[in-house]
């Protein structure tokens, strides 16, 4: 459930960073509630059952396995909704012009060191004071996500909305991210958000520091 919420958490936020409309936001609100409704009634069904039951019965795997299929389901429909809701969004984005820095040439070289702080420091809180792992390897995040896809959105922000460059740099970023999971250094749900981490700080400074054009 605390996986869930956190998720629930940053894609929201990455959504007002995206500028969704309050209709986008609202259906992007359903669907992710949808998941966690979903996930408090198969905890519901499985406690039921076990109390009932702790030895082994057909009709009780069904009703658990039932659950479990419901929550599966919802799932891939709230990402199936989320992906077009954001493919949406970049995609009528593409042809926008890039951020135009103006008079003040230090916005961007700001933002970057501003997007090096939060990086460290969020890498800090996550790896040494949560515990697990160290600087450089482990922690209750991923920090090469995070960092891979800050670099990702700078880029994209940087270049402006190329479709062939959005997909370069993602599928980098994405590399990154699967080699943490490959090399059992972190876990599917630590890179996931040490993925949207990065992209909703990237998001949240070029957004109140440079303006979304």
């Amino acid at each position: 459930m605390r996986f869930h919420m956190i998720i629930v958490v940053l894609v929201l936020l990455l959504g007002l960073f995206c500028s969704f409309s309050a209709i986008e936001m609202a259906v992007l609100s359903v669907v992710c509630s949808s998941v966690i409704v979903a996930e408090m009634m198969n905890t519901a069904i499985e406690t039921v059952v076990d109390m009932i039951t702790q030895s082994y019965h057909p009709l009780a795997k069904l009703s658990k396995d039932i659950a479990a299929g419901a929550v599966l389901v919802t799932a891939i429909t709230a990402a199936s909704v989320g992906l077009i809701l954001f493919i949406s969004k970049f995609w009528s984005l593409k042809d926008a012009q890039p951020i135009v820095l103006k008079e003040d040439h230090t916005l961007l070289p700001t933002a970057l060191i501003i997007l090096v702080v939060l990086v460290v420091v969020i890498t800090l809180i996550a790896k040494v004071l949560g515990g697990k792992g160290t600087m450089l390897q482990g922690g209750i995040i991923s920090g090469h996500a995070a960092v891979a896809f800050v670099l990702a959105v700078s880029i994209i922000k940087r270049v402006g909305w190329d479709a062939m460059t959005i997909l370069l740099v993602m599928v980098l970023a994405l590399m990154v991210a699967q080699s943490r999971v490959e090399g059992k250094i972190h876990t599917l749900q630590e890179v996931i958000i040490g993925g949207l981490l990065g992209i909703c700080m990237t998001a949240g400074v070029y957004y109140f520091r440079l303006g979304i054009h």
